[in-house]
């Protein structure tokens, strides 16, 4: 059983991207590409970029451009909102690694009736980027 508490707890919060994530940013914003970093030694790439790798905590530029196309490697689809009240239409959310890319980016998958683990997907744009990851309307299947 869940257990809930009414109120309200006003939270306030500001994002500061950093380095690697501002070129991640920019990148989407200003040429349309998925940004990563690469460790040489351990032969990762990160995506989103990286200003350090995780493993050998090794310096990394971000410079490697991935995708557009990616695969599905989990999903969920979502049926309530944040507080619980129904969806008009499911919420579809996936783990997509990106090609050239060794890490999952979460976002969503977008017109896929029926997602499977595996599926062959393509990123997919707004037309009036901001800098931001909203910049992504989401993920849709190759060739559509």
């Amino acid at each position: 059983m869940t257990r809930t508490v009414q109120g309200d707890l006003p939270v306030g919060f500001r994002y500061t991207p950093g380095v690697a994530n501002t070129a991640f940013f920019e990148a989407l914003r200003d040429r349309g590409v998925l940004l990563g970093s690469r460790c040489d030694d351990c032969a990762v790439t990160y995506l989103p970029a990286r200003i350090f790798c995780e493993r050998c905590f090794a310096e990394l530029t971000p410079s490697i451009e991935c995708g557009p196309g990616g695969a599905v490697e989990s999903f969920t689809v979502g049926h309530a909102g944040i507080d619980d009240e129904p969806l008009d239409r499911p919420d579809t959310v996936g783990l997509i690694r990106v090609d050239g890319a060794d890490t999952v980016l979460m976002h969503r998958l977008i017109d896929m009736e029926r997602p499977a683990i595996g599926a062959r997907v393509t990123v997919r744009l707004r037309a009036d980027r901001s800098g931001s990851i909203r910049d992504i309307e989401g993920f849709a299947p190759e060739g559509t």
